[in-house]
Formats: C-alpha cells, structure tokens, sequence
C-alpha cells in the first residue's frame, strides 16, 4: 500500500511540474507583456490570439506550438503552429498474480499532457512574423 502511494505522489508531483498557464507565461514574459497595448493584453489573458499578433504574444497567450509546419503558396512562404487539444490524463493500473508458492501484486500511474488522439484544435498561420490566419476546430 504504502509503494501505490508513493507512486501516486509521483503521478501527481510529475502532472503538477509540466503544467503551464496563461498567468505564469505572462510573468516569464512581464517586460514586454507590460509593453503591449491593452486589447493585446485582454487576449493573452482570455488565452485568445487575434490578427496581427507577433509570435511571442502567441506564446505567452497559446504556450508553445505541439506541432510546426512550413507552407509555400503563390502568395509566399508561411509559419503554421499547430496546437492540440490537451489536458492532463490519469490513469491507474493494478495487477494480480499467483503461481507456484506465491501471489504478487502490482501498480502503476500513468500521465500524459496531450489528448491520445492529437487532435489539432486550433492552427495559427504567420507570415512576416504576424498572425495572418486563424485555423479553429467546429466540431458538429
């Protein structure tokens, strides 16, 4: 018993140390946040990009992209983040056996920050360092 503790402690410690937010990006960032004009600053804090953003507001708004792509068209080349839906997911396993002059018992957690599907849900495409397009998922 005492050992599943300690490895939920660890599943937890482990969930708790990879999370980022909006808050503790924009204090890693407070310099220029503090520079940006008021309805950049509402955005960031709503966890909102619009038009026109540069790449560090999207990251202090978004955190860091799960996926870049480049992109060539007739009107030129393009920067694409992709991000995924995410969130922290649990899971807990717990194992039995027996066999010959004894039984065992086992346990383990399980943690991941990004969907088991990486579904995009949203794409922000930059040209010349600004946001010219944003990409989101309907689902219907």
């Amino acid at each position: 018993m005492k050992t599943l503790l300690t490895l939920l402690s660890f599943g937890l410690i482990v969930a708790l140390s990879g999370c980022t937010t909006t808050e503790s990006r924009i204090g890693k960032n407070q310099a220029a946040f503090d520079s940006w004009p008021r309805e950049v600053q509402s955005s960031i804090r709503a966890g909102k990009v619009k038009i026109g953003f540069t790449p560090v507001q999207v990251r202090v708004a978004l955190g860091e992209p799960n996926r870049m792509y480049s992109r060539q068209t007739i009107e030129g080349d393009s920067e694409v983040w992709a991000y995924f839906e995410s969130g922290p997911q649990f899971s807990l396993g717990l194992g039995v056996g027996s066999g010959g002059y004894g039984s065992r018992v086992g346990g383990g957690v399980g943690y991941t920050q990004t969907s088991g599907h990486n579904d995009e849900a949203m794409r922000v495409v930059f040209t010349d360092g600004k946001v010219v397009s944003i990409e989101a998922r309907t689902d219907r």
